[in-house]
């Protein structure tokens, strides 16, 4: 009878140790799991998709805007206006206080700062902001009515509601009003998130016409219309004054009047027309260059500025007319 146990083949040949199993060249190779065997397949053409309109990736991801580079060193200021955290000047105090500092050392008022480098306020890392374009708004404010809330420091006895307030909230910015009219005084005021924006608009502004709709009790002499043109103030300042006109009457002695210059603010002009003897009830700013106080903007409404609209105002200023003599 055959023995059928096992029977040790003994060890292997040296030649066949560690040798690794070869794949077979006869083999046909087995075609990619859901896919039929055939010849190569050219690839398809990327399919583009159309985004719907209004979606938020209706742009395309390499035109976002780009970091600052971090090779290019900026002064501290400058980054913390940027950022929306305060204006220039604000920044620069803070610097002098001490409260800024560069990879742990305390910044001066002189020193630059790359994209690589930590820059902290109070010790809390300050994020760079990207190269864009913040926030800018228009709002339509009633008189009376506050620009911004309370800020640290202010007495805060009375409620005070603000057109900021209304504005959306951008975590570790503030809003910064752009050559704004007096308290008692409104219409157009214009709000931005970004410090370093609103420094370049509030130089612009001073080469811009303005339009004023002023209210007279009483009205003025065609004496004191010529001297509303003429544009001198106490203090020697000129205005460029181009147009002061009767805008109709307003209720009981109230006149109304057109008031069209160049780079002046809602207190000159007001300054302006007491001192030739008319009583100024109120001033409203309706147009600041090429932006205009549209009726549908409701007082104490806003509307967000386009980026056309914040370059008109960054533009070059119109030719202004000659001055009076």
């Amino acid at each position: 009878m055959r023995d059928l146990r096992k029977v040790n083949p003994g060890p292997r040949p040296q030649a066949e140790q560690g040798r690794t199993p070869q794949p077979d060249p006869n083999r046909k190779p087995h075609p990619p799991k859901g896919r039929s065997p055939g010849p190569d397949r050219t690839p398809a053409p990327e399919r583009r998709v159309k985004p719907r309109k209004g979606h938020p990736r209706a742009t395309p991801r390499h035109a976002r805007p780009p970091l600052p580079d971090a090779h290019d060193a900026e002064r501290v200021q400058k980054i913390l206006a940027r950022a929306g955290l305060a204006s220039r000047r604000e920044a620069e105090e803070w610097i002098r206080a001490g409260r800024v500092t560069i990879n742990g050392e305390v910044a001066t008022l002189g020193s630059r700062a790359r994209g690589t480098d930590l820059l902290k306020l109070d010790g809390r890392l300050i994020h760079r902001a990207p190269l864009r374009r913040s926030a800018t708004w228009l709002c339509h404010r009633s008189p009376g009515e506050f620009l911004l809330p309370p800020q640290e420091g202010e007495a805060a006895g009375e409620a005070r509601e603000s057109i900021a307030a209304r504005l959306p909230r951008r975590v570790g910015r503030r809003y910064i009003p752009v050559s704004p009219m007096p308290r008692g005084d409104g219409g157009l005021e214009i709000l931005t998130s970004d410090g370093e924006l609103a420094a370049r608009l509030q130089r612009a502004v001073h080469e811009l016409p303005v339009e004023f709709s002023v209210r007279v009790r009483g009205g003025l002499t065609a004496e004191q219309v010529e001297g509303v043109l003429r544009g001198r103030l106490h203090d020697g300042a000129r205005l460029r004054v181009e147009e002061c006109e009767p805008a109709g009457a307003g209720e009981g002695a109230n006149h109304w009047y057109r008031v069209r210059a160049i780079g002046a603010s809602g207190r000159e002009l007001r300054e302006l027309v007491e001192q030739q003897g008319g009583t100024v009830s109120r001033v409203l700013r309706v147009a600041l260059g090429g932006i205009r106080l549209e009726r549908s903007l409701q007082r104490g409404h806003v509307r967000q500025l386009g980026e056309a609209e914040v370059d008109q105002l960054l533009g070059p200023a119109p030719h202004a007319a000659p001055e009076r003599s």
